[in-house]
């Protein structure tokens, strides 16, 4: 066996490191592991993406939709105001906050507003799915996490409906948050890494 130079000996030192810290970073960033692996759900064909955009990122969503009592042309409705709420990862860890405009942000700071494209019923008892377009980004100062986005999906939903009584003149200006869940799908273009 031949010894090695101290040289040698700290190069192999560094390599090994390397290679320990290539091989821990997909349990360190699941999300990043994961994208490439992300299936589409499966959706009604009104709010399917259009091809040649895939999926890269998936969120949790628990919070609430915001209504409140307004005049309308019936009369006093609840109107939605803003969502407000907090997207996980699989492993339950913050990865983005949901909030008016309709706006995501992620823990980078970037962001991505989203337009409505379509939308369907799936149950009587939750807000609709949806699909969005992406109308604009903004990188963050930490990083450019949603500024590829495309497309987002709301799928999955339960709870969230407007209130169905409680909305007069007595009423008027009150607001009303309800809670829900869905997952959200976050799209870019193929090859656009």
């Amino acid at each position: 066996m031949t010894s090695m130079s101290p040289i040698g000996q700290v190069a192999r030192a560094l390599v090994i490191r390397v290679v320990v810290a290539a091989l821990a970073l997909p349990t360190l960033l699941p999300g990043l592991a994961l994208a490439a692996d992300l299936t589409p759900p499966s959706v009604p064909e009104k709010i399917q993406v259009p091809a040649g955009n895939v999926p890269f990122l998936m969120g949790h969503a628990t919070g609430t939709q915001n209504y409140t009592c307004q005049l309308s042309s019936n009369g006093y409705a609840w109107t939605l105001v803003m969502p407000s709420a907090t997207l996980v990862d699989d492993h339950g860890n913050q990865i983005m906050t949901h909030y008016a405009g309709p706006t995501w942000q992620a823990k980078d700071g970037s962001t991505v507003v989203g337009a409505r494209v379509d939308g369907v019923t799936v149950s009587p008892s939750a807000i609709p799915w949806l699909l969005l377009r992406a109308v604009s980004t903004t990188q963050g100062p930490d990083g450019d996490r949603l500024t590829r986005t495309t497309y987002i999906q709301r799928v999955n939903t339960t709870g969230g409906l407007a209130p169905t009584s409680g909305c007069d003149e007595a009423a008027l200006g009150t607001a009303r948050n309800v809670p829900y869940t869905a997952d959200y799908y976050f799209y870019k273009v193929v090859g656009s890494d």
